[in-house]
């Protein structure tokens, strides 16, 4: 269950307390010397250590090994016991990190079930650990996908302004990836351990979203019967990100101008007001100039909110990075969902790489999703295409060929419908009339060596690189390099 670390100068207690906790499953390392109690912490690397406060003169003190135990990697939670407790040694143990403070005398079940809170504290303190790091991997500049240049200078302007207080304008159509910016800039901000919190605008009516945002008394309205925080003291501290800021009523629009001068929020039915600390990010798909004009937007409120703005490009602007986003979406995001890897065809990524995407990379994640959940392999091809996609093929050469960029270098499996003039036909198996046949096991080595020969050149020559893009190991690379190298060396000798 968990490594504990008791110390103590009573040999009796120590092993009454030995029993009980290795009764209970844990792996105990008992001690009546503080000095070697204290030398053993980093080796035993305990999650857990119980120790006597005061111990026999000239050894360690327990408030040594409390400080000890809080300096290891990851730190030990310590509970302290004592006979002589008075409420000034408790204080300061507890103000140097103890977990909680016995007196003795005390009953064994009472030390067995602090020692139980005390293990499902630090088990949820290392959970909430995983998860933020989980988060602030996933968040990170690197998972944001785009090579183009108006990516390039997206990636350049949020590490610029991540680690800042500055209210930030995110601008873009639907499904640009707003959130996913607005995220990134959370989780590289001083404020990462904060919370993040989203609020779609433009989804509630400006009643349930004034409660919302800034919270309500009890009978404050019907249906108000308890007191409510509102998202900006939920979010203090970190960032609130409004998305469809662009929706939001006159009322709302004033409200928020003020949080935002004065950096404190009234509750609705409350005339008290409530300081916060709150970054604002906020977000558009429509031209906020524009609504000014039509007098729908405040304008002192748009120069609040667009101290630094974030263009976002449509995916028709940058359609250089559909490849990078396709290998993204069928490698990490749908191989996870359905359990095994996607692969593209040429003609597949070609018929991708020329469509307009008016819904930006939310229509492809949608149309790749699609395409796997009805494809009848692991190879996607033209036909598993939304129907949208497939009528603007004509001018796209048909190939049954994986796309190198995704997937193993495998050929996809032909069809009528993709590659009516391939040479080898999907149901006869018989080659076109005319044509030399080798033997089937020296066109696959010929195909594959092929294959390896033009990712080692998309390389430069880097093996490792290669290997990557092939979705093979570094050894499997150059055991098949070695066996074409051992055929040809083959059939040299029988010449």
């Amino acid at each position: 269950m968990a490594r504990v670390l008791l110390v103590d100068d009573e040999l009796t207690m120590v092993q009454m307390v030995t029993e009980m906790l290795r009764a209970e499953g844990h792996e105990l390392f008992p001690f009546t010397n503080g000095n070697a109690a204290l030398a053993a912490l980093e080796t035993t690397a305990p999650e857990l250590v119980i120790t006597d406060l005061y111990l026999e003169k000239g050894r360690a003190h327990g408030l040594d090994i409390l400080q000890k135990a809080r300096a290891l990697n990851p730190p030990a939670l310590v509970i302290m016991i004592t006979a002589f407790g008075t409420i000034e040694t408790a204080v300061e143990a507890m103000k140097k990190g103890a977990y909680d403070y016995l007196e003795k005398p005390f009953k064994l079940e009472e030390l067995k079930l602090c020692v139980r809170r005390a293990l499902s504290y630090n088990e949820a303190i290392s959970e909430n650990l995983f998860l933020r790091k989980q988060l602030k991997h996933r968040y990170q500049l690197s998972q944001i996908i785009g090579a183009s240049a108006p990516m390039q200078a997206v990636f350049r302007m949020v590490e610029r302004v991540a680690d800042t207080d500055s209210t930030i304008l995110i601008l873009g159509e639907s499904g640009t990836g707003k959130e996913l910016v607005a995220r990134a800039l959370h989780f590289n901000s001083r404020r990462q351990f904060a919370p993040f919190i989203p609020i779609n605008c433009s989804a509630m009516p400006e009643n349930l979203l004034e409660s919302e945002l800034f919270g309500h008394r009890k009978g404050a309205f019907t249906g108000a019967v308890a007191d409510k925080k509102g998202l900006f003291q939920e979010a203090d501290g970190g960032t609130l990100f409004l998305d469809e800021v662009a929706s939001m009523s006159p009322m709302l629009q004033s409200r928020l101008l003020r949080v935002l001068q004065e950096k404190e929020v009234r509750r609705v039915g409350d005339n008290l007001p409530i300081s916060v600390n709150v970054r604002v990010l906020a977000a558009t798909n429509e031209p906020l100039e524009k609504r000014i004009k039509e007098g729908s937007f405040r304008e002192d409120l748009y120069y609040r909110l667009n101290v630094i703005s974030i263009a976002l490009p449509p995916l028709r602007e940058r359609q250089d990075d559909v490849p990078l986003l396709v290998a993204h979406f069928l490698r990490d995001k749908l191989h996870s969902r359905t359990g095994h890897p996607f692969q593209i065809t040429r003609q597949a990524m070609a018929v991708l790489c020329q469509h307009p995407w008016p819904g930006n990379v939310r229509e492809l994640e949608n149309a790749l999703e699609r395409a796997c959940a009805l494809s009848e392999s692991a190879v996607l091809q033209l036909v598993d295409l939304p129907p949208a996609l497939q009528s603007g093929a004509s001018q796209v050469t048909a190939s049954t060929e994986v796309d190198p960029r995704v997937g193993s270098a495998a050929l996809a499996k032909p069809s009528n419908a993709e590659s009516p003039g391939a040479t080898l036909g999907p149901s006869s198996g018989r080659p076109a009339s005319g044509t030399p046949v080798d033997s089937l096991k020296t066109f696959l080595r010929d195909q594959e060596q092929s294959y390896l020969g033009r990712a080692l050149a998309q390389t430069g020559g880097d093996k490792e690189k290669a290997a990557a893009l092939l979705g093979i190991s570094l050894a499997t690379l150059y055991r098949k390099m070695a066996g074409e190298e051992g055929a040809r060396a083959g059939t040299a000798s029988s010449a």
